[in-house]
């Protein structure tokens, strides 16, 4: 009986040891899925329970692009093999280690944070408003759930940021959280010279290290990646001689690609026009948009401001609403308008502020003429404003004179927006341009407005009158030009107006 015992005994001894080396196998295995692979099993090599280890079977749908396993899929495998990539070169060039803690911002999926563990550098997480942990905690862009200074490697891509309703929200969160000396990586499909200034803009707390165009995720199309480095302390950028707030004559820096794109603007009308009624009406339709030569993306907030807005059919309602190229962006409306002809129109529209004031260098009391016809010789109200004049105290103008309130407008344009908004600008100002151009440039809030549209007022031929002058307006065509060719030169991209 003894040599059956002992072999019961060997036998017995092996099925223990073949057990604890079995669990031993699915211990390192799972340890392994949850280090590494960050809780997921899409693998063909010794993969365990592959259908039930991703606790989001709603997630797991939508990733299964070709209807099998999502994670098996050619479209999931692809993605998480292309950012592995792009986080395998960054790791050669230094920009980022093993030993980084990374986020991945607004990844719905996970596919970059995967990749991240993939490559080794393990304490990798996403955020997305919709968690799918382990992968991805709940959280977004404009509001990511950690504290300060807790990352050393920050990436965003598939073009989340351009995306963003407030980058600059966006943006702000990221310098947050990055440590000193910690990398952004942002892939854009935005690669214009324009909206790369702009998002260089947004993130005042980094130095641009480098960026490069490459393939997207589907090697069809090509993207812009670019490396940021946070700095230790951070330096904000100010205008040449002064900043915007000061009293001294501000410049404004004119880029490159500023004085390409007024390059790339219509030619203005050199010649003064016979019938300008008829010439600078048709010229609208040669002008070439800011906006179909640029990208938006990186901008934070879209303003319009109508200077002189007279009705809202008259340029806001008839031209911008339904005319003017947006790229699907939603802008605030500001009409300034100091007659009270058109005030009580502008109460039923929604998302347009009405300033009921005159566009003057400073604050006072200003007096406009009342507009007559000179073939009836009769008053005509309503018609929008005459001349400005400053203050008089002569009785003797009161009869053709309605008092208004004037008010520093290159002041409240310097409160009203910043660098990172886009400015759109109409002016029409019957002749007070030359007082308003001028002061825009001296206080440095003509650096502000990205594309204006400009009705220069000067002796025009008259239409009811072949051969006279308008006695209303002093200045020559001539001097138009110059204020056109001028603002040009200084980089603002100016448009004839009619």
């Amino acid at each position: 009986m003894e040599p059956t015992a002992a072999k019961h005994s060997f036998l017995s001894n092996i099925l223990v040891r073949l057990f604890s080396f079995a669990v031993l196998i699915f211990a390192a295995r799972f340890a392994y899925l949850i280090t590494v692979r960050g809780g997921s099993c899409y693998s063909t090599d010794f993969c365990f329970l592959s259908n039930n280890l991703y606790p989001n079977p709603k997630l797991r749908a939508d990733l299964s692009y070709d209807g099998g396993d999502p994670f098996s899929g050619k479209n999931w495998r692809r993605s998480v093999d292309y950012y592995a990539t792009i986080f395998q070169d960054l790791i050669a060039e230094g920009s980022l280690s093993l030993n980084s803690r990374a986020l991945c911002i607004d990844t719905p999926s996970g596919e970059d944070v995967l990749a991240l563990k993939e490559v080794g550098v393990v304490d990798s997480v996403g955020i997305f408003k919709k968690p799918s942990p382990p992968l991805v905690v709940q959280g977004n862009g404009r509001r990511q759930p950690f504290s300060g200074e807790s990352f050393d490697f920050e990436f965003s891509g598939s073009g989340i940021l351009e995306q963003s309703r407030r980058p600059s929200e966006f943006a702000a969160e990221i310098c947050r959280t990055l440590r000193p000396g910690g990398f952004l990586v942002v892939h854009t499909a935005a690669r214009d010279a324009y909206s790369f200034h702009s998002f260089l803009e947004l993130f005042k707390c980094c130095e641009l290290i480098r960026s490069r165009e490459i393939n997207g995720v589907d090697s069809s199309s090509w993207i812009l990646e670019i490396l940021l480095k946070k700095e230790k302390n951070p330096k904000f950028p100010a205008l040449e001689n002064s900043t915007l707030n000061g009293n001294a004559v501000n410049k404004c820096p004119v880029h490159g690609y500023k004085r390409e794109l007024v390059k790339n603007a219509e030619t203005l009308i050199m010649d003064e026009p016979l019938k300008p009624w008829i010439t600078l009406k048709r010229n609208v339709k040669n002008i070439k948009y800011l906006t179909s030569m640029i990208d938006l993306s990186f901008k934070n907030r879209y303003v319009y401001v109508d200077v002189g807005a007279r009705s809202y059919g008259s340029s806001i309602g008839s031209w911008f609403k339904k005319q003017f190229p947006k790229q699907n962006r939603t802008f605030e409306v500001y009409a300034v308008e100091a007659d009270k002809t058109f005030h009580e129109e502008y109460r039923t529209k929604k998302g347009v502020t009405l300033l009921p004031y005159a566009a003057w260098v400073r604050n006072e009391t200003l007096f406009f003429e009342i507009t007559r016809d000179p073939s009836q010789k009769i008053m005509m109200r309503g018609k929008g404003m005459g001349r400005i004049s400053s203050v008089q105290t002569s009785s003797s103008h009161m009869g053709d004179m309605d008092k208004i309130q004037g008010f520093d407008f290159a002041n409240w344009l310097k409160s009203a927006v910043g660098y990172t908004d886009f400015v759109v600008m109409k002016m029409d100002v019957e002749g007070t341009e030359f007082h308003l151009i001028p002061r825009l440039i001296q206080s440095g809030a003509i650096c502000l407005i990205d594309e204006l549209f400009l009705e220069c007022h000067y002796n025009r031929w008259q239409r009811c009158c072949p051969g006279q002058r308008s006695p209303k307006y002093q200045k020559t065509y001539s001097e138009c030009l110059d204020l056109f060719t001028s603002l040009r030169n200084s980089g603002v991209l100016v448009h004839q107006w009619w």
